[in-house]
């Protein structure tokens, strides 16, 4: 009997640790977020580039995925009620935000709104491409630590982050290089259909296993 509770408050103490993890990676998440999306959405109006509008969007829609996540870590047990609301609202965020670029792109290119070249839009894009993956592989260990879908969910939207990383550096720098306006507004919409599919999976309260 006391090797069974033993075990028990050992199980306990490493949740409580697990979960102490996760909300730190969250408040990262939240914190480089709002910062990117300021840089972001600044160089993006600065520059008249939908992509970066659109990134820094971006941004804004995964420090709500954060705070999203750190409710759900506030529950010390696994609530499987909170597991799933926390999992839809992160699906939801991941939809209006498709809406969001989809609609913005389609205007610029219709409208022919060519961007100004932005140094410091390709400089963002390369640092979210650099910590993006190494974020997103700690939440997926945090995710397996604590059985949390939701947190695997969240993984996936920063794994996402660094896939549009990748997308924007792509649009600025053929802008830049060769004057392909079309190229920012296309890399955005390249983006849509990635991001709407995240949504309807975390909707249906399924996450892709991709890694």
């Amino acid at each position: 009997m006391k090797d069974t509770n033993h075990c028990s408050d050992c199980r306990a103490e490493n949740r409580i640790e697990h979960l102490r993890w996760g909300r730190k990676l969250e408040y990262f998440t939240i914190g480089w977020n709002v910062v990117e999306a300021g840089v972001a959405i600044g160089a993006g109006w600065l520059a008249g580039s939908i992509a970066l509008i659109g990134f820094g969007a971006d941004s804004l829609i995964e420090s709500l995925s954060g705070s999203i996540l750190l409710w759900r870590l506030f529950s010390p047990v696994h609530d499987q009620s909170r597991e799933q609301t926390a999992l839809k609202l992160v699906g939801i965020s991941f939809l209006i935000l498709a809406a969001y670029v989809a609609f913005d792109a389609l205007k610029s290119l219709l409208a022919y709104e060519p961007p100004d070249t932005s140094p410091v839009g390709i400089g963002l894009a390369i640092v979210s491409l650099i910590l993006m993956p190494i974020l997103a592989r700690a939440k997926r260990r945090s995710a397996a630590d604590l059985n949390s879908r939701a947190m695997k969910a969240d993984s996936r939207q920063t794994d996402l982050c660094a896939y549009l990383s990748a997308i924007l550096l792509g649009g600025l720098v053929l802008n830049a290089l060769l004057s392909w306006w079309w190229a920012d507004p296309l890399a955005a919409l390249i983006m849509v259909p990635i991001i709407a599919r995240e949504g309807l999976e975390g909707l249906r309260g399924e996450v892709c296993d991709c890694h």
